[in-house]
Formats: C-alpha cells, sequence, structure tokens
C-alpha cells in the first residue's frame, strides 16, 4: 500500500479500495449531510454492501483504466478524490471530490487533486482534466479557481439531483497549462 503525503499536517492521499468498505461507511455516516448537498456517494452508500459496492466500481474502473478513487486521511478517512471519468484515448478526465466537514477548510482537496492532475497530465498523458460542479458549491468553484481552471460554461438545470435540476458549471484546465503551473 502507498501513501502520498500531503502536507506537514500528516495528511495523506491513499487508493480507497473495497476491503476498506467499513471505514468509508464510517466516513460517510460522519458527513453524510454535508456531503450530500452536492453529491450523491451518500445516497450510494447507506449499509456496508451499498458501500463495498461503490467502492467495488471504483476498483473495476482502475481495472479497465476508465476511473480511479483515493482517499484522504488525517488521522481516519475524512474525504476523497477520485477520476469520475477517464479516458486515455481522447485524453480527457473528469476529476471530483468530496470532503466530511470537520476537513473542509484546510486546503486537503487542492493538495489531493494537485496530485492527481500531475499524475494524470505527466504519467499518463491526459490532455484535459474537466470539474463538474453545482453553481451553488462554492467551496468547490474555489478549489477549480485554486488549480488554475478556467470556466468553460455553465449547463443550465442539467443535473437532476434529489427532486431539482442545478446548474452545473464546467470548469477545466490543460495540460499544457498545467505544466506552466
Amino acid at each position: 500500500m502507498y501513501a502520498i503525503s500531503l502536507g506537514a499536517d500528516g495528511a495523506e492521499l491513499r487508493s480507497l479500495e473495497p476491503w476498506q468498505a467499513e471505514e468509508f461507511l464510517t466516513h460517510m455516516n460522519r458527513g453524510r449531510e454535508f456531503i450530500g448537498q452536492y453529491i450523491s456517494f451518500p445516497d450510494a452508500a447507506t449499509d456496508l454492501e451499498s458501500s463495498r459496492k461503490l467502492l467495488q466500481s471504483y476498483a473495476d474502473k482502475a481495472a479497465i483504466d476508465t476511473g480511479r478513487i483515493w482517499g484522504i486521511w488525517t488521522d481516519r478517512l475524512v474525504g476523497g478524490v477520485l477520476f469520475r471519468t477517464w479516458d486515455v484515448q481522447r485524453g480527457v478526465a473528469e476529476a471530483g471530490c468530496w470532503l466530511e466537514p470537520d476537513a473542509a477548510g484546510k486546503g486537503l482537496v487542492t493538495r489531493a487533486v494537485r496530485v492527481i492532475i500531475d499524475w494524470a497530465v505527466h504519467e499518463r498523458g491526459i490532455h484535459r482534466v474537466e470539474w463538474h460542479v453545482s453553481s451553488a458549491n462554492e467551496p468547490s468553484i474555489a478549489v477549480a479557481k485554486r488549480l488554475g481552471m478556467t470556466k468553460d460554461g455553465v449547463l443550465r438545470e442539467s443535473y437532476p439531483y434529489r427532486g431539482e435540476r442545478h446548474d452545473m458549471e464546467v470548469w477545466s484546465v490543460l495540460a499544457t497549462e498545467w505544466r506552466r503551473v
């Protein structure tokens, strides 16, 4: 098992795998309402079986090179980052994140996403990394800005979630831009 340091505060980025479903469920339970404001992981991981199934879906994606998931650990699992979509042939990936409330505001997501974008661009040859975010999710938009992403546009009412339609912003960074950063 590998871990990548996210800084002097002891935070680490590690792979998140199906055998960690119990820890993942405990983490989701701590942050269920906060995390679920904008993403569906809390709705998908409601018990041990569904948590394992969610993590297995990303293990399956990793096995066929179509997605990845990592956890962010401090003294425990507090969040994570992922490539929700991953298309090496097209050179396009969509990054995402989640975090429980006690870990918010510490720069963990920005540092973790920086690590995975570096890997995607420098190791895997990804040309474009996208960030899809609800227009109402100001902290996530702030991450995109800190990462030097460009706002490509808004997909109006394109995301049906929990009975409402949400505007989704698409942000991106190109490999040539990332290398300059």
